[in-house]
């Protein structure tokens, strides 16, 4: 079964998380969230902005980077690193394996440039123009996700909505 896992190393803005904890429940993306954070996971902000979701959630948090490598050794070959540093874009990925994690670092300074050295032949960019920084965490974890998702053909969503009072 394809599975795909947003890691968030230090996530800093509570409402980033929250919409990314919604985007993880419309998808069945799972959320791994490596400490510190810049907040309580109780913080009002993170659950006005993941709506009712948080019971649709498989979430689980991490002391540092290497808790997590550690309880997750098959992500060594098997994470992207989201980045405006990296060299190429996420589209160049096709496909993207059956089992992927993605990884996003915190707002104000990304991933850790030395995972990302590490990691360079994983390393991908959503391209933008020179001018801007970075896009905002959880837009770039939507586009990450359908990028994905988009690849293997929506696998388990639901492609076709419905009106209440007309038959399309």
């Amino acid at each position: 079964m394809k599975k795909i896992h947003i890691v968030l190393h230090e996530p800093e803005i509570p409402q980033n998380t929250g919409n990314i904890a919604r985007t993880c429940a419309a998808t069945g993306a799972a959320l791994h969230i490596i400490r510190p954070m810049g907040f309580e996971i109780d913080d009002k902000k993170l659950k006005r902005a993941g709506l009712d979701y948080w019971d649709k959630l498989d979430i689980t948090y991490y002391d540092d980077y290497a808790d997590f490598l550690a309880k997750h050794p098959e992500a060594v070959e098997k994470t992207y690193y989201f980045s405006t540093k990296a060299p190429r874009a996420y589209t160049e990925i096709s496909p993207y394996p059956d089992e992927v994690f993605i990884m996003f670092g915190k707002e104000t300074k990304g991933i850790p440039e030395d995972i990302l050295y590490q990691n360079r032949d994983f390393c991908v960019r959503i391209p933008m123009r020179d001018t801007i920084r970075s896009l905002n965490l959880s837009n770039s974890v939507a586009i990450a996700v359908f990028e994905i998702l988009r690849q293997w053909d929506f696998e388990g969503l639901q492609e076709e909505g419905k009106l209440n009072g007309y038959d399309w």
